[in-house]
């Protein structure tokens, strides 16, 4: 096998048991494991999928990209990198507005933060960061990497939307109607007041130093010839 078709198979693995076990597999695993095991074998399958495609990506050799970003759409590009990792940071705090079974709208209060800029803060900065590196290069494995990480959130983020509705009925189909998947587009329309939308400080401070943190080491990786310069 070559080291192309590996690294799609490996990606293919990611993807796959990401979305198989978070929602078709998920209720048979978690009747026959419980919610622990559960989240254990998750944890781990993941993991391992995930060092297999990062193996299968470092013994892929880099090719001629199809295309190299121009020079004036790095910094903006950097600057989106630096939005998903506010949204990535404020997704790990949790929503303490997030519907539960059997509230109404008056039981729920507005979403804040990094919660009413998307719906799905945390699967929203995957897709930037996926569509943010396939715009940079078009080499071969960036693209299998970044396009499934890309299929991998969206798929993830509809997945989602029909599990809580499914489990939460009327009571998400409001929280819907009240939030966004598309980054401002709920307070665009008036659905929340942009107030609500200061993402808060352990999200602006941390998710600051994780893209700083990326940047200095990723930087050297990532510029306009970065895949042409590390054959």
């Amino acid at each position: 096998m070559s080291p192309t078709a590996s690294l799609a198979l490996a990606t293919l693995a990611f993807v796959g048991t990401h979305l198989a076990m978070s929602h078709p597999l998920r209720p048979a695993l978690v009747a026959r494991l419980g919610e622990v095991g559960f989240l254990g074998a998750y944890s781990l399958i993941s993991f391992a999928m995930l060092g297999w495609m990062i193996l299968a990506w470092r013994t892929t050799p880099p090719t001629a990209p199809l295309w190299i970003a121009p020079s004036w759409w790095w910094p903006i590009a950097s600057g989106v990198m630096l939005f998903a990792s506010i949204l990535l940071v404020g997704s790990l705090r949790g929503n303490p507005a997030f519907p539960h079974p059997g509230a109404g709208r008056r039981d729920t209060p507005p979403p804040r933060g990094v919660f009413a800029i998307t719906r799905h803060p945390m699967n929203t900065s995957f897709i930037l960061w996926a569509l943010v590196h396939i715009s940079l290069s078009g080499s071969t494995r960036n693209l299998i990497v970044a396009g499934g990480i890309l299929a991998l959130a969206v798929l993830g983020t509809l997945g989602q939307d029909r599990k809580k509705a499914r489990l939460l009925g009327d009571t998400w189909r409001e929280w819907q109607r009240r939030t966004s998947i598309l980054p401002f587009a709920a307070l665009a329309n008036g659905a929340l007041r942009w107030r609500n939308a200061f993402p808060g400080w352990i999200a602006l401070v941390g998710g600051t130093a994780l893209w700083a943190l990326i940047t200095s080491y990723h930087a050297p990786m990532v510029s306009p010839l970065g895949d042409l310069l590390s054959r």
